[in-house]
């Protein structure tokens, strides 16, 4: 699998978004591909197809957009230990889950809140200006977009779980029950 400094025009769109969680978001916003049924993208498509296809962009632009656009969503991670550490301080940490209800049902960290509308809503409001916001899920390729979502509308507090629950697990907790998602 190519790595983030062996991604090129010739790289498909699967590897991109492996080496670039964020890419997807980073291509939608910018230059509107990739987010919805009129603009999808296939996992085998080139990043040089979907530049051609999109108005003939330039391919070194777009991978530095999506470059610069993973530099920012680092600046929104927290790795496992840290959040554990700070927990135990004392400081107030909210801790998100955006599983499927099955694996919220299945396992959760202590202390966490299953992510709904009536939640989100909450938080969108002053509740969610009350501490710090850690999003989580599986692996946590999902969350940094709902870390993304919420800094973008003024939550310098939101972060992601690097490497979500399967982390806190291997780094934290290993009474946490580790789980493999089956791929579709």
């Amino acid at each position: 699998m190519p790595t983030a400094q062996t991604i090129g025009p010739d790289t498909a769109l699967r590897d991109v978004l492996a080496a670039y969680p964020g890419a997807r978001r980073a291509l939608f916003r910018r230059y509107h591909l990739g987010g919805c049924s009129s603009c999808a993208f296939s996992p085998a498509e080139t990043l040089a197809e979907l530049c051609a296809r999109g108005g003939n962009l330039n391919v070194v632009e777009v991978l530095a957009h999506i470059q610069a656009s993973h530099q920012a969503d680092q600046q929104l991670e927290i790795a496992p230990k840290e959040v554990a550490q700070r927990r135990a301080q004392g400081e107030n940490i909210r801790l998100l889950d955006l599983r499927t209800r099955q694996e919220w049902d299945a396992v959760r960290l202590e202390g966490a809140e299953f992510v709904n509308q009536d939640l989100i809503q909450r938080l969108m409001g002053q509740e969610g200006h009350q501490g710090l916001l850690v999003f989580y899920d599986h692996a946590g390729a999902g969350s940094i977009d709902a870390a993304a979502y919420f800094a973008g509308h003024g939550f310098a507090n939101a972060r992601f779980l690097l490497g979500g629950i399967d982390a806190w697990s291997q780094q934290v907790d290993p009474k946490i029950p580790r789980y493999r998602l089956e791929q579709s």
